[in-house]
């Protein structure tokens, strides 16, 4: 592994990839997983907030922002694996937005020793592929073939309008943000050739997650990922849930105050030192 650093921060060179990330701040390591087609700018207003007492760290997942490489769930478990010690974070508290909710899970279940915490915020199905008849909420065979027909231009207008990428705020800065990160994200996953079955349908053993985990969901974020917060929270043991008033999907955009009010108490409680010695 080698590493660099720019002014859009630093970069780390993994099997496969080379991975932006950044670091602020000093103390307990927090680790901020974005969501799928965002990168690691949508935690600007979190890491700021969580900096004065927490080390804050954050990446562009292979594949998007402005990392290298081909998307890929397992390859980002590796990946924050690889962060992280590269960083010398030995314990860390790990949240993970949507997609990103993923990758936590995962590594929370394969590295429970390193695990302070977790935060699955709007988490998709976690544990398995849906069902045959159950409808997703993410239609991904549309947009690969509007990518393939019509271009990334033509998705990203599309996507734009999904609950699952529409924010609730009006604030000008927050949607130019947002429009930002669009910008930049290429489509690979779309384009590339879909995963085999037998992959997709791999998820997290839940129940091997042993560490104290926040479930968050928007006001407004679709019904399906209320629902799959709710039985993530019931098959875990040591789970927790909270709600952002007025925010979608996209609730650390959409109400970030409320949202750092409630992430900060969360690891405050489960991420820092015990002072009851």
């Amino acid at each position: 592994m080698a590493e660099s650093a720019s002014a859009a921060g630093s970069h780390l060179a993994v099997d496969g990839a080379r991975l932006r990330y950044r670091v602020d701040g000093q103390g307990p390591g927090v680790l901020l997983v974005h969501g799928w087609t965002l990168d690691l700018d949508m935690w600007e207003a979190q890491a700021a907030a969580l900096a004065r007492d927490f080390r804050v760290v954050r990446l562009d997942r292979r594949g998007f922002g402005l990392s290298s490489g081909r998307p890929s769930i397992a390859a980002d478990v590796a990946d924050v694996h690889a962060l992280c010690r590269h960083l010398a974070l030995e314990r860390v508290a790990l949240v993970g937005m949507s997609q990103g909710a993923r990758v936590v899970a995962r590594f929370a279940a394969a590295h429970a020793p390193m695990i302070s915490c977790a935060v699955l915020d709007g988490p998709p199905r976690l544990d398995a592929a849906p069902a045959a008849d159950e409808p997703s909420d993410l239609p991904y065979a549309h947009y690969r073939t509007l990518v393939r027909t019509q271009g990334l231009a033509a998705f990203r207008r599309e996507w734009r309008r999904h609950p699952l990428a529409r924010l609730r705020t009006e604030d000008p800065p927050t949607h130019a943000l947002l429009d930002r990160m669009l910008a930049r994200y290429t489509g690979r996953d779309l384009i590339a050739p879909a995963p085999a079955s037998a992959a997709a349908a791999q998820g997290a053993p839940l129940e091997s997650i042993s560490c104290p985990v926040l479930l968050l969901n928007g006001e407004f974020d679709l019904p399906s990922r209320k629902d799959y917060a709710a039985r993530i929270r019931a098959r875990l043991a040591h789970a927790e849930f909270a709600e952002i008033p007025g925010a979608g999907h996209l609730s650390n955009l959409d109400n970030p105050r409320v949202y750092e009010q409630v992430l900060h108490g969360f690891l405050r409680r489960h991420a820092l030192p015990s002072t009851d010695h």
